[in-house]
């Protein structure tokens, strides 16, 4: 049976921003599908994100308020504007970046905003602010009820290109299996005692938790990938091999779609130039 669709409220309780509900893929994963239903206000979240203040704007999608970015000077803006925009190739001084890192920053902001919400009592790594960061795409760490252990431990790869397939085949899975193997854990233990410390535990206590996120049973692997054409033998396609993750049930291999208009890439642009211009409007706020 399929899980009940969450939506991700706006600013008016009778809309939503995006759409998230568990679809068919294969037997070796579960499927996530995700759809933005009001645009502008992604754009406004998105704008706000681009001026690193991720954890507000999430603030404003669950409290339905209507508000601006809390921090507003001519720097952030001017900050965000160039992450938004697209320039290739570049030039002296920087004035925006490729578009498949202008795009990507955005993907991830819109999949770690469904995170967000649909998680609510997720410990959530920040997003990226910057188009070029490398590095673990997301994580999200969740503890049981009385906050006295790990419960579950989520890495997530996203993923806006135009070879959706090939991407998740050449780049996704090698880096999932590489973190199926504890390969650089560091970087993930490191991540999670700052989020465990965050949610009001100790030092010590925090990095005893850590040591459960190379547990493979407790761990949950997430590819998403923005894409323009949508059904479940083109889910099946995308994410066949996935059972390449050994030794995990098919709930802990989660594949995510962002089903966007045909043309994908212009989708992101007319989502960028809406968040351009909310800025400009910030301008003098």
């Amino acid at each position: 049976m399929s899980a009940p669709t969450k939506s991700i409220a706006a600013a008016s309780p009778s809309k939503s921003v995006l759409v998230s509900e568990a679809v068919p893929i294969d037997r070796d994963c579960t499927g996530l599908r995700w759809r933005a239903t009001d645009t502008s206000a992604l754009a406004r979240l998105i704008a706000m994100m681009a001026m690193g203040q991720a954890g507000y704007a999430a603030h404003i999608l669950a409290t339905l308020s209507p508000a601006g970015p809390k921090i507003n000077t001519a720097q952030l803006r001017a900050e965000a504007k160039i992450k938004l925009t697209v320039e290739d190739p570049p030039k002296k001084p920087r004035c925006g970046y490729p578009r498949w890192q202008r795009d990507g920053l955005i993907f991830e902001a819109i999949s770690w905003l469904v995170a967000r919400q649909t998680h609510p009592a997720g410990l959530l790594k920040a997003p990226h602010v910057s188009a070029t960061t490398q590095g673990l795409d997301g994580l999200m760490i969740e503890l049981n009820s009385g906050k006295t252990a790990i419960a579950r431990t989520t890495i997530f790869e996203d993923k806006c290109t135009d070879d959706p397939r090939n991407m998740f085949l050449g780049k996704v899975l090698p880096e999932f299996k590489k973190r199926h193997n504890n390969e650089r854990s560091a970087e993930i233990i490191s991540a999670a005692v700052a989020l465990i410390q965050a949610a009001g535990l100790d030092e010590v206590t925090a990095t005893e938790f850590a040591a459960a996120v190379t547990d493979p049973s407790l761990r949950y692997y997430r590819a998403s990938f923005a894409i323009d054409v949508d059904s479940e033998a083109e889910r099946k396609r995308l994410f066949a091999d996935y059972s390449r993750i050994t030794n995990v049930k098919a709930e802990q291999r989660i594949g995510a779609t962002l089903v966007v208009p045909p043309k994908m890439r212009n989708w992101f642009d007319a989502l960028a130039n809406q968040a351009l211009n909310y800025l400009a409007g910030l301008d003098g706020a």
